[in-house]
């Protein structure tokens, strides 16, 4: 599965192109005591290139990355129903 995910953030369009590797190699990353450099990566990986500079610049501010990763994880992910059976 692959998916271009559009984020505007602080007045700038960001453009992500997310695939399902990218997103395993994400989770597989994020340790317990370990989220901000997995956040970055992820998103450094999948950025489109015209959208890196701009994204260079706002992973500088505090949580910026770990909120982003978020909000991409989430428009990635598919809805699936899912019922527990008794």
């Amino acid at each position: 599965m692959q998916k271009t995910i559009k984020l505007i953030v602080n007045g700038d369009r960001l453009t992500f192109n997310v695939d399902t590797p990218t997103y395993n190699r994400y989770l597989n990353e994020m340790q317990p005591t370990n989220k901000v450099a997995p956040a970055h990566n992820f998103l450094m990986r999948c950025v489109d290139t015209e959208s890196r500079a701009t994204l260079e610049e706002l992973l500088e501010l505090p949580g910026a990355g770990v909120q982003m990763a978020a909000q991409v994880v989430g428009e990635f992910m598919p809805d699936i129903d899912i019922e527990v059976g008794k």
